[in-house]
């Protein structure tokens, strides 16, 4: 048998099976918008919390600004309990500390948004698929049963779009969500980076040298 006879086999199996791993991926995709949600939801309120950091780490109440940091998840407030747990081997370790944080932080706020933008990319070329698998069938069926005429066609080829139809509702949502997620972890890393240049603004007798290492970190 012909290679060609091998693949209309299989184009002839239609577009049904794609709509279901559409639904699949659809599913998926909900399941890392909920997930993502939880995760990146705000966590207090950061200005305040700086504006309560700044004051005591400028009043020389470091103890005072370790404890202000115990139990909050809030990334600033994370990066910067890092940054003062080596406050006393100085500004370059305390740069890098947080440095490190913050890796580790963006790490984990982008954890699966890789999953959102290829659904978002791809989705629309899997329903496309899945419509060109169904248009070749119709005209197959066609040509087995020409007494169906053109309306046979055309009920084919409108269930075979139902698939691209499928494919953007799957792409649509998943590319808001991505752009969406996308801003708040800049936004939330900007707030990061700000409480990280205070604390070492902070630091006693080191003038602006002290936030050179988070400066040059932070264009990364």
């Amino acid at each position: 048998m012909r290679l060609t006879e091998h693949l209309l086999g299989f184009m002839l199996l239609g577009s049904e099976w794609v709509l279901f791993l559409l639904l699949g991926l659809s599913v998926v995709s909900v399941a890392v918008m909920v997930e993502r949600a939880i995760f990146l939801r705000a966590r207090g309120d950061a200005d305040a919390f700086a504006r309560e950091l700044e004051a005591l780490l400028k009043g020389g109440d470091l103890t005072g600004a370790r404890k202000a940091l115990v139990g909050r998840t809030a990334p600033a407030a994370m990066v910067a309990a890092a940054g003062l747990s080596h406050y006393d081997r100085g500004s370059e370790s305390v740069g890098a500390a947080m440095a490190s944080a913050k890796a580790r932080l963006r790490i984990d706020m982008e954890k699966n948004l890789g999953v959102l933008g290829t659904l978002g990319n791809n989705a629309p070329f899997i329903g496309l698929f899945g419509t060109v698998l169904g248009i070749i069938k119709a005209f197959a069926d066609l040509s087995r049963n020409s007494a169906g005429g053109a309306g046979a066609v055309m009920a084919g080829i409108s269930e075979a779009l139902v698939a691209t139809a499928v494919g953007l509702m799957v792409a649509i949502p998943a590319v808001i969500a991505f752009n969406y997620f996308q801003a708040k972890v800049r936004k939330t890393i900007s707030g990061v980076d700000s409480i990280a240049h205070m604390v070492l603004a902070t630091f006693p007798g080191e003038g602006d040298a002290a936030g050179a290492p988070v400066r040059a970190e932070a264009k990364g």
